[in-house]
This record gives structure tokens, sequence and C-alpha cells, in this order.
């Protein structure tokens, strides 16, 4: 079992938002988990033009001049995948998405990984079933996770993610590595931060180029 292929996975999508009027019809693209597709950065404040789902919005819309693209946001600050899940069929698999994303990593570590795995995993399997396209998103970096052995948690939640996206050769988008690569190669993570468990605009450009991997340009 493998991570779904980046240049194939959503290539029946890919050839569809490259459709003109009449032929084309409206995607929608569901974006389920916490505060951070929430758009939260130093709470309370929402800067919902500045998060990845509004950036990934306007990154697709670039790329696929003639697309209709429903970006939907199903976020609930301070979530974990548990709540998530009760309310995956009525708020989410409602909209009869093309694509869902799940974000839970940061909020998971509260729960430890057998139940979070148990959550996920019946998400995942729902969608499947419906076959909806998936790409599970490893957790952004906090600085608790810096400062605290909590950084061997979030080390751990984003390795479930990896297995889960293996086991159901689904899509990854791998904001835990992005984040990692950046501290590794340009400078610190308060780069990226607005918050202390929070990505700024910064942070969340990260993750939108990640997603934005996985729809190759065809011609």
């Amino acid at each position: 079992m493998n991570i779904a292929d980046r240049c194939t996975y959503l290539l029946n999508l890919v050839n569809e938002l490259n459709m003109h009027w009449p032929q084309n019809r409206t995607i929608n693209i569901v974006c389920h988990g916490h505060s951070v597709p929430s758009g939260y950065f130093a709470t309370p404040m929402v800067d919902t033009f500045n998060a990845y789902p509004h950036l990934i919005h306007k990154g697709l819309k670039e790329r696929f001049p003639f697309a209709v693209i429903n970006v939907i946001v199903t976020g609930v600050g301070g979530e974990t995948s548990e709540l998530g899940l009760k309310r995956f069929k009525n708020e989410v698999l409602c909209h009869k998405p093309d694509i869902i994303t799940i974000d839970y990593g940061l909020n998971d570590r509260s729960m430890g990984l057998e139940r979070a795995e148990a959550f996920w995993s019946s998400m995942i399997e729902q969608s499947l079933e419906e076959n909806i396209k998936l790409l599970l998103f490893t957790p952004t970096m906090d600085i608790g996770g810096v400062m605290t052995e909590n950084i061997t948690d979030l080390k751990l939640h984003a390795d479930l993610i990896r297995k889960l996206a293996m086991k159901y050769e689904v899509g990854l988008v791998d904001s835990y590595a992005a984040f990692g690569n950046y501290i590794k190669k340009e400078g610190e993570l308060s780069d990226l931060l607005s918050w202390g468990n929070h990505p700024n605009s910064k942070g969340h450009e990260l993750v939108r180029n990640e997603f934005l991997r996985w729809f190759p340009l065809v011609y």
C-alpha cells in the first residue's frame, strides 16, 4: 500500500476543472477540521482570507480559470476528530464533495493515537464509500510542541496520518514536513505562526503550496 500518486490521483478532476462552459460543472471541496482550516489566527481573530481554504480556492482559480469551484469550510475551533466524526455525515457528506480535506492532528494529541486512528478511519471509510477523493493533512507545527515534549506527540500524529494515507491509498498534504523543511532551510518556526498554535499567512501559504501539488497542469 502506498500514498496515492500525485500525478494521477486527481487527474479526472483536473480534466473536469479544465472544461469550459457548457461542459463544465461545479466542483465542491470541503475543508474539515479544527481552528486552522477555520481561519483562526491570534484567537479570537478569524482571518478567513489568509487561511489555506481561501488560498487554495484562489490558487485553483488561477490555475483553472474556466472552473466553477466551491470551497466549503466545515472546521470548528477547538474540535478533535471525535467531534468531527459526529458532524461528518450531516455537515460534510451532505455537500456531495468531490474532495474532502481532513485536518485534526494538532488537537488530537489530547486523545492519543489509538482513538484518533479510529475516528480518522471512520471518516475516511465513509468518504471512500461515496467515491470521494481525500487529502489528509498532517498538522502544522505549534510553539508548544517546540517548547515541550509535545513535539514528540505532534510528530507521532503526523506519522499516523501518513500511515492512514498509505493504508487507504489516498492523498496526503504533509504540512508538518513543509514546516520542518522551512525551519531547516530558511528560518524560525515563529516566522510561520500568528499565535502559539495557529499559523500566520506565511504558514498557511506553505500548506496551500503542498495542496496545489496535487493538481498537475494538463495540456
